[in-house]
């Protein structure tokens, strides 16, 4: 967990109204006591009322909320933008995830917004004139494999290619071109990183078992071996 998710998490508890020790944060974050300490000085820093209670732990003070987030016209209509942009993917899971976050995030638009940016949204088409009917439904879910670690089988197709291979891979990195989405990912059986189209993936099995992270990174892949496998 990054430092920032881990500070929104401990103002998420404070909110509660709980007191919170130190020992109690450090086990529930995994994190030495002394990062506790520097997470609660940080949090000082940036305007949040916390109250320490000698030999107790830590609370917020009393009538202390945290007021809620507000986007302007022109980040509401970023998102209403990228949401038509998302659209375009060929990954079912990926478009149905976007859809219920942007469905919570205008949840919290003022009403003058909400009626703007349902007007802009009438307003925007995007066409795709390289079109193929051919989707996916598996970036979410390998999307958690990349940050967890997490081994996954696959049985893969190449474009123009009858035979589907087994691959046992580490994924690392995506990115999308016309269209499509790329997985590059650490392929055992060829012993190296390859690129895999994500809509060519026939089956996947998300595996349980981590992997050792490799420092995979995608400037250098793209210098050395920008297409491969595909």
């Amino acid at each position: 967990m990054s430092q920032l998710s881990r500070l929104i998490s401990i103002l998420t508890l404070l909110k509660s109204k709980r007191l919170l020790t130190a020992p109690e944060l450090s086990g529930r974050f995994e994190v030495s006591i002394r990062t506790i300490y520097r997470d609660i000085r940080k949090l000082e820093e940036a305007g949040v009322p916390i109250t320490t209670i000698e030999g107790r732990g830590y609370s917020l003070m009393e009538g202390y909320t945290v007021p809620p987030v507000q986007f302007t016209e022109k980040q509401a209509n970023a998102l209403i933008t990228a949401q038509h942009l998302v659209k375009q993917t060929n990954d079912t899971s990926f478009v149905e995830d976007f859809e219920s976050a942007i469905t919570k995030i205008k949840s919290v638009f003022r009403t003058s917004i909400q009626e703007k940016s349902e007007l802009l949204d009438s307003k925007i088409h995007i066409f795709n004139t390289n079109y193929e009917g051919i989707s996916s439904n598996a970036l979410s879910e390998i999307q958690l494999a990349i940050t967890n670690l997490n081994y996954v089988e696959i049985n893969y197709q190449k474009v123009n290619d009858t035979n589907i291979s087994f691959r046992k891979i580490e994924p690392y990195a995506f990115y999308s071109t016309n269209h499509k989405w790329i997985l590059i990912a650490w392929c055992h059986l060829r012993n190296d990183y390859r690129a895999f189209r994500i809509d060519r993936i026939q089956h996947f099995k998300i595996l349980t078992e981590a992997f050792e992270d490799r420092k995979f990174n995608l400037q250098d892949y793209f210098q050395s071996c920008p297409y491969n496998d595909k």
